[in-house]
Formats: structure tokens, C-alpha cells, sequence
């Protein structure tokens, strides 16, 4: 039986939809996270007008959701239509051992493994310019103070800076944490972020190679950062769920990123996976991964086509919980 009841043209819908092995296959791999036509392509080992028209069909009975975005277009899980509960159930009950499925998870770990040496090699080959090449963007001082501002005064003891890069969230907030640990994939990096943290004389924060969407660390931070990662990341929803799931109770979690733009060359240039992100889509976003969003701020371009920097401060729900708590006891 399917965990609720679901309307007799719902199920129809459904099962007309998916009833077919290349949709039944795309849905499957859409259940671990966001592609494009392009990686789905490369996935099923199909022609690309074949594999759209299936996705058409899944978007027009809602099993799918297709957001745009520049030239590309990223299609996930539908997750509020009529037959999106229905169609998830489904899904839960496929063998992950069948051969089929097994190969095509393979395949699309290879893809996503692919992107992200692309991005890897992009920043060894920018480690040492990475300060000036996000100046090129948008004032990193205006970025800076606003950064400081919205952290605040409370006290923070173990912060955790997820993609720290060349180590600046680190020493910008040095007097700010008792403790401090930054994650990035690119050896390049961390090389830079440790020397630029000794030549500031901080030794209370360290670097190490980590997976943003894979984080091996415990938890306990009350402040995390991810400060222009999401951008680069194939799913930035995961590594949302990844940073939500280090923190402390109540602690905070503070995402820096672009605010959508229309800006190509970043994607064909810099390894930019994403152009922007909304306000909307950040809010659904830290809600799935158990937390409020508790304050946003948008600092416009120096140019009118320049781009806007956002930053969206989300709190952990736990500490309102014991609270309430307390309150009936």
C-alpha cells in the first residue's frame, strides 16, 4: 500500500507517466538530486531530443519540475503536485541492486565527478589570484562589513567555513570564534588558506580537504559558513542539508552567494554551475533542511551590469523547540 491515498486520475496520471523504461530511469536518478538534459544524455547513453521529449512528458504530468537557468536548464523531482508523494513512493520500492539502476548511478557519479575536477582545475589555476578575481565581481570590502554585521556580537565558539578558499572568512572573523576548522576539495587551495592564516598570526583555526556535499566532520558548530560555493555545486540543496546538519542547536547557518544573473561567461569561463540563486529558492531550501530563515540582505552591483550579492542568515530550530519545551513543563 502507498503511505497515503492518492486520487484515482492522480494514479493514472502517474502510472501512465513513468510506465515506460527510459522515463522509469530518469525519475530514478532525478530521486538523488538535480541534472541537466546534457548529464541525463550522458547518463542514459541516448540522443538528447529523445531523452527531452521524456522529460517534457514527466514535466507535463507533474512528476517533474524544470528550472531554468541562463542556456541550461536543471529538472528535479516534483515536489508538491498531485502526484509527486505517489510518484516518490514508487520510487522507494525499485531494487537499488537491479543492474539497470546500479549502472546508471554509476554513470552519473562519473558525470558529476567530471564537473567537479572541472571546477578543481579551475581553481588550481586561479588559487593564487582567487582574492582578486571575486573582487572583479562585486566590492569584497562592501561584501566584508556586511558579512561582519549580519554575525553580529554573539559569541561564537566553533565556527565551521565550508569552501574556505584562500582561508579570508577565516581571518575576517578571527576575532569572532574561540575555534575555527575550513573545508575546501582543492589542495591548491588549502596551500594558500594556510599560509595567508599563518602570515595573519591565527592559530585558532585550521583548514582540511573535505566534500561539501559530503561532509565527514561531526557536529557542534553554532556558526557555519558558505561563503560563494553553492554556485559551483551540481546540488546546492544537498550541501545545504550537509552544513544544517553540523550545527549546534540554534546555531546559525550564513549563505553568500549571487543573486540570479544572466552572465554566461561565468558558466563557460569561471566553472559556474549555478547563475544566482533567489530569495524564494534559498528560503525553500533551508526550510527542507530543518532551519528559519531569519534575515536577508541584497548589496547591489558597483555597475548596472554588474552583480548583486545576497546574503541569507538561516537559524537552527532546535533551540525554540527546548525552549517550548521548558515552557510546558
Amino acid at each position: 500500500m502507498f503511505e497515503s491515498k492518492a486520487a484515482f486520475e492522480d494514479v493514472v496520471s502517474v502510472l501512465r507517466a513513468a510506465g515506460e523504461p527510459t522515463r522509469l530511469r530518469l525519475l530514478a536518478l532525478l530521486l538523488a538530486g538535480e541534472a541537466t538534459v546534457k548529464d541525463l544524455t550522458e547518463v542514459l547513453a541516448q540522443s538528447q531530443p529523445r531523452v527531452s521529449r521524456h522529460l517534457k512528458l514527466l514535466t507535463e504530468a507533474g512528476l517533474v519540475e524544470r528550472i531554468p537557468e541562463g542556456a541550461w536548464a536543471y529538472y528535479r523531482l516534483a515536489e508538491s503536485s498531485a502526484g509527486a508523494g505517489l510518484c516518490r513512493s514508487m520510487l522507494a520500492r525499485l531494487d537499488a541492486a537491479d543492474a539497470v539502476l546500479e549502472s546508471d548511478r554509476r554513470r552519473l557519479d562519473s558525470v558529476k565527478a567530471a564537473h567537479a575536477a572541472e571546477a578543481q582545475r579551475y581553481f588550481a589555476r586561479n588559487a593564487s589570484s582567487w582574492d582578486r578575481l571575486r573582487s572583479l565581481h562585486v566590492s569584497e570590502a562592501a561584501v566584508e562589513a556586511a558579512i561582519r554585521a549580519i554575525v553580529g556580537e554573539r559569541p561564537v565558539y566553533n565556527l565551521l567555513d565550508i569552501g574556505t578558499g584562500t582561508g579570508r572568512m577565516l581571518t575576517l572573523l578571527a576575532d569572532r570564534y574561540s575555534r575555527a576548522v575550513g573545508i575546501d576539495m582543492s589542495h591548491d587551495m588549502l596551500s594558500v588558506a594556510r599560509a595567508n592564516l599563518a602570515a595573519a598570526g591565527i592559530d585558532h583555526a585550521h583548514v582540511r580537504q573535505a566534500d561539501a556535499t559530503a561532509l565527514s566532520l561531526g557536529n557542534g558548530y553554532d556558526l557555519v559558513l558558505v561563503h560563494q560555493v553553492l554556485h559551483y555545486l551540481d546540488d546546492p540543496a544537498r550541501a545545504l542539508r550537509e552544513a544544517a546538519r553540523t550545527l549546534s542547536p540554534g546555531g546559525r547557518l550564513l549563505v553568500v552567494d549571487f543573486a540570479p544573473h544572466a552572465h554566461e561567461f561565468l558558466r563557460a569561463d569561471h566553472a559556474h554551475r549555478r547563475l544566482g540563486f533567489g530569495h524564494d529558492q534559498m528560503q525553500g531550501w533551508v526550510e527542507a533542511a530543518g532551519l528559519d530563515l531569519v534575515e536577508t540582505r541584497d548589496l547591489p552591483p558597483m555597475s548596472d551590469d554588474g552583480l548583486t550579492v545576497s546574503l541569507w542568515l538561516a537559524q537552527d530550530r532546535r533551540m525554540e523547540m527546548a525552549g517550548s519545551l521548558s515552557k510546558i513543563a
